[in-house]
C-alpha cells in the first residue's frame, strides 16, 4: 500500500511521529504545499498513484 503525506506546513514533532506511525511497512511518498509554487499537477498525478492520501495541517 502507498500512502501520500501532503503538508499544509513544516511538520511538527507530534505529526513526524504521527508519520512515522501510519507509515511503518508501507511505501511512502510526500508533497508540501508550504513550498513556493507547488506543483498541483504533480499533486494530482500522486493522488492517483497513491492507495491512501493524508492531509496534515
Amino acid at each position: 500500500m502507498k500512502i501520500l503525506h501532503v503538508y499544509r506546513s513544516a511538520p511538527s514533532e507530534t505529526t513526524n511521529k504521527l508519520v512515522e506511525i501510519v507509515s511503518e511497512g508501507r511505501e511512502t511518498d510526500s508533497f508540501d504545499l508550504a513550498a513556493g509554487n507547488p506543483d498541483y499537477d504533480a499533486l494530482v498525478d500522486k493522488v492517483f498513484e497513491a492507495d491512501q492520501t493524508i492531509c496534515w495541517w
